[in-house]
């Protein structure tokens, strides 16, 4: 008996059958172009201009020896001039910066990012038919990163407002911006996780997705299958400045509550309990007999708080907040933050073994208070100070190595900022600013504290075996 037709009936079937799991699964993927469509009219491209001054170059320095393709010879030209020329008159350029947005109202209410327009002496909003128009600042709020701006128009498309509670892990979401300022580019991928806290920020429970987000991208928004923004994109962390899988977004209710409070009054209040918190480890738990590490230890309690006047102690473990759990110690600032301000709330403390609950009333966060920011046990040093440096203080071994006598500070991570943009790197020894010793982290933060600001002042580092002066303007504040 002939097997071979046989044979080839079998292969044809099998390819036929994986054809179709294929189309199946094809089909299953989502689809975003009406989605698109509908929502990319009501998404903006942000552009803003900021006269910048140049330093002129103190005669006796000269370029420090940076290759010739390196993006620092133009700026350290601008600033020095060239070896052996004369200083140069003071100027002014116009730096140029993009991001993203999104009409939240028809007559022309637009939410971004906090950090897009920082500093801006012009907001220009471009819609997706090529419109233009001038935004001015409603108001800005920098813990957040939101940002309400309003532009001079009517009947204008818009959003379509969702909520980030429903968010599910693994969901799909869709990003539009203006990446690297290609105006209205979609990326779609995945929720990773929510209620993400970073260093910097602990009043806003962050979404993580995977959508490819990148310089531009800051201040657009992110939908939902539905076509609901259900966040405001806001930061990426990479290693090397572009999109390596991580981005977040902050939750379009907090966004929104902001959003509403800048409309209000000009700014936002939130809630403070007035304790530095940390998480709570193994080791920590055995001590506390507890079962599993949870909760959010109190290592600090500021004196005169709203915790001080209702009895919390440091060691107190707090487990819930409102009848909310608390997992990790991230969890509570966001609750507590958003908790109206003047009104009670109720946490649930393990306290020697024992579980109590204390009622409290929740304070207002002080505007200008570092240790009520932080909330959390960290020092003061690993907070990036007004120029985005954080610095170590040197041990006198270290100064006696470097040479740098009682003077300097290690710059152990460069935020962008004004540090950043003046070419201040990571390993860099800061020995002067303002023609002023720095001589500890916490010096370093009185100095620039009492610098006027969009002032320009020079800032003397050594970097490797020699010394340059750079130029870092204090940021408006």
């Amino acid at each position: 008996m002939n097997k071979a037709p046989l044979s080839r009936f079998g292969a044809l079937a099998g390819l036929l059958l994986f054809a179709a799991s294929f189309t199946l699964s094809a089909s299953s993927l989502p689809e975003f172009t009406a989605l698109v469509e509908k929502a990319g009219p009501a998404v903006v491209n942000i552009s803003t201009r900021q006269s910048q001054a140049v330093a002129n170059n103190p005669r006796g320095h000269v370029i420090p020896d940076l290759p010739e393709d390196s993006p620092l010879q133009d700026f350290f030209r601008r600033f020095f001039g060239e070896q052996g020329e004369d200083m140069l008159p003071d100027d002014d350029i116009q730096s140029k910066s993009l991001g993203s947005g999104f009409i939240i109202s028809n007559d022309g209410y637009v939410m971004t990012n906090a950090h897009v327009v920082d500093g801006a002496d012009e907001i220009i909003v471009r819609t997706n038919d090529r419109r233009e128009f001038v935004a001015t600042v409603v108001g800005a709020d920098k813990r957040s990163d939101i940002a309400l701006i309003k532009v001079d128009a009517n009947a204008l498309p818009t959003v379509k407002i969702g909520s980030a509670k429903d968010l599910k892990v693994g969901e799909w979401v869709l990003a539009i911006g203006s990446p690297f300022g290609f105006d209205h580019s979609a990326t779609a991928g995945i929720v990773s996780a929510k209620g993400r806290s970073l260093p910097t920020e602990n009043y806003v429970p962050f979404i993580q997705t995977d959508v490819a987000i990148n310089p531009g991208n800051s201040g657009g928004p992110l939908f939902n299958l539905d076509g609901e923004v259900v966040g405001v994109n806001s930061q990426i962390y990479s290693r090397t400045g572009g999109f390596m899988g991580l981005s977040f977004a902050i939750p379009i209710d907090v966004a929104m509550d902001v959003a509403d409070q800048l409309k209000r009054t000009g700014r936002v209040t939130r809630g403070w309990l007035g304790v530095l918190i940390q998480d709570v480890t193994r080791d920590l738990a055995e001590t506390f007999r507890m079962p599993q590490p949870l909760g959010a230890l109190v290592a600090q309690v500021v004196p005169n708080g709203p915790a001080a006047a209702s009895g919390l102690q440091p060691g107190d473990v707090i487990l819930d907040f409102n009848g909310t759990p608390i997992h990790e110690s991230s969890a509570l600032p966001p609750m507590v933050g958003v908790h109206p301000v003047g009104q009670p709330a109720k946490v649930t403390v393990l306290r020697r073994g024992e579980t109590r609950v204390i009622e409290l009333m929740i304070g207002e966060l002080p505007e200008d208070s570092e240790i009520a920011e932080k909330g959390d046990a960290q020092d003061l040093q690993n907070k990036p100070n007004r120029i985005g440096l954080i610095v170590e203080d040197l041990s006198e071994e270290d100064r006696s190595q470097l040479g740098v006598g009682k003077s300097g500070v290690f710059v152990a991570k460069v935020e962008k900022g004004p540090a950043e943009r003046a070419g201040i790197r990571v390993g860099d020894i800061l020995l002067m600013i303002d023609n002023k010793d720095v001589e500890s982290a916490a010096k370093l933060r009185d100095l620039l504290d009492v610098i006027e600001p969009g002032r320009s002042v020079a800032a003397l580092i050594q970097r490797n075996e020699g010394r340059i002066f750079v130029a870092v303007r204090v940021p408006k504040d």
